[in-house]
């Protein structure tokens, strides 16, 4: 399942994100949420890095500050 998420994530942040970019919409966040999610499912495994990635997905919102939040 590890292995499933982070290729999805890989394939995102390849042909999704860059095209958000291009169109102005960036994540407020350093790492951002996909990275963190990345990481979190790497350090964490798939349940709890998935979980930790949701939370932070609901976090970037248009009333956040964003900024540096690194995974701990």
């Amino acid at each position: 399942m590890k292995k499933i998420l982070l290729f999805l994530l890989k394939t995102y942040k390849k042909f999704i994100s860059p095209i958000l970019d291009a169109i102005g919409i960036k994540c407020k966040y350093y790492p951002t949420c996909s990275e963190y999610m990345r990481q979190a499912i790497e350090k964490y495994g798939a349940l709890k890095g998935t979980y930790l990635g949701i939370k932070r997905l609901i976090r970037c919102n248009p009333f956040s500050k964003g900024g540096y939040d690194p995974l701990k």
